[in-house]
């Protein structure tokens, strides 16, 4: 029995020694590059908001209709569903007891003030990059709120991802606590671009995929990926399936105002990001941004996506008549287009009243899969930009599955000149997000 027990207590305690050195902390507090939407000259509560609107907290910790930061919004996972925490400086329910030290290791290494393991669905993983200054100034910022006492529900996970404990092996093997270090051979605008991409505005949480561990899948970082039923599309460098052809300004109009013309408009997470962060950031910060992506390899990604911007059978519409030779297969789709959505896209993709309307050039339109056309369908969506609001009203209680897929497969073909592949049965499945 001996023989057998010194050799697994060696090893256990190996793993632990091992453990502990993979999940050790970079203990300095970084320097983070020039943000000119927020300087260091600026009063801390001031620049926290900048900063905290840049991370956009208030989307994740944010219900519909629920007062901001209070939390509670749902996140649906294949091993079951997680709430954000309520992030107001409340002293029961919220941040309120919560010191300086406990406030960075949450945001550095993923530690909540009862020593709890937070689940990376909270993006410390990224936010681990922030120097100490600038998460102390969205502490600042977060604490000048308006307290809100409103409990957190508990996760409804499957077992074992209901043990918390067992995230200190998740940390182990697929993170590393440290700070952003500037490199020196690149130029002060891509290093900025670089803080805002990979750190504070976490782009890879939605546009690079996961494995099967659930953590971001680094050789296919930024190509594209699914978040709660939508499409990330691909933003790295590639021509084809990135955003390797687009020019700088469309890429600030597109970042900036939530559309870009020839390239459609944001929707779903995206839009949620445009409204509640990147409008707000400063013209050189956006720029900055936009250097980084440039520099990103380009990658086809696992879901290549093709844009025709310009199919044969939008270009035999106009923007009150459609093509005369839509498939005999598509007419119940055109039939469905025609009494719901012509009136505000138009039958040549043009848009009526609004840019927002445009479909003209969209990813969305020409992706055969049409994940994100049911999406919108489905549940619609609305984006504000300063005083203008785009909007979208839902169809998924006016519409059946089958109705849906059909509308779905002709807009792919109308405006994307591609076959859809929906089906009512992926229709259904879309629903549930």
């Amino acid at each position: 029995m001996k023989r057998i027990l010194i050799p697994v207590a060696l090893c256990a305690i190996a793993g632990v020694a091992a453990y502990h050195y993979l999940t050790r902390s970079d203990p300095s507090a970084g320097t983070a590059p020039v943000l000119h939407g927020a300087p260091a000259t600026a009063a801390q509560v001031v620049r926290g908001e900048y900063l905290a609107r840049a991370a956009d907290c208030v989307a994740c910790h944010t219900t519909p209709g629920g007062k901001p930061f209070a939390g509670g919004l749902a996140f649906k996972l294949p091993f079951g569903t997680l709430y954000s925490s309520n992030i107001t400086p409340d002293g029961k329910t919220g941040l309120g007891n919560w010191s300086d030290d406990d406030f960075v290791r949450a945001l550095h290494d993923g530690i909540r003030h009862d020593g709890q393991r937070l689940y990376p669905a909270f993006p410390y993983t990224s936010y681990s990059l922030l120097s100490r200054d600038d998460v102390l100034a969205i502490k600042a910022y977060l604490f000048s709120l308006p307290p809100v006492e409103q409990t957190t529900r508990e996760p409804d996970l499957s077992f074992p991802f209901n043990q918390r404990w067992a995230m200190g092996f998740w940390n182990a093997a697929f993170f590393k606590s440290e700070r952003f270090k500037p490199e020196p051979n690149r130029s002060a605008e891509w290093n900025s671009g670089a803080y805002l991409a990979i750190g504070l505005a976490h782009c890879a949480e939605c546009h690079t995929p996961r494995n099967i561990g659930f953590a971001l899948e680094h050789r296919n970082e930024l190509a594209g990926a699914e978040v709660n039923g939508w499409r990330a599309p691909n933003i790295t460098a590639d021509p084809a399936h990135g955003i390797g052809r687009w020019t700088d300004a469309e890429l600030y109009q597109y970042l900036r105002f939530g559309h870009a013309a020839g390239h459609g408009s944001a929707g779903g997470p995206m839009a949620e990001a445009v409204e509640n962060s990147l409008q707000y950031l400063d013209r050189q910060d956006a720029l900055a941004l936009i250097a980084y992506l440039r520099s990103v390899p380009a990658r086809q990604g696992e879901h290549p996506v093709e844009v025709n911007a310009r199919p044969a059978s939008m270009q035999s519409s106009s923007a009150y008549s459609p093509s005369a030779n839509t498939p005999e297969d598509l007419r119940v789709g055109l039939q469905l287009f025609e009494g719901s959505c012509a009136s505000c896209h138009q039958w040549n993709g043009n848009g009526a009243q609004t840019r927002y309307a445009a479909l003209t050039g969209a990813r969305s339109v020409n992706d055969p899969t049409g994940q994100n056309v049911m999406q919108i369908i489905l549940h619609g969506g609305k984006m504000r930009i300063g005083t203008e609001e785009a909007f979208m009203p839902s169809f998924g209680a006016a519409l059946t599955d089958g109705e849906i897929a059909q509308l779905s497969n002709y807009v792919l073909y109308q405006f994307g000149g591609k076959q859809g592949k929906v089906t009512a049965a992926m229709v259904a499945g879309q629903r549930k997000h």
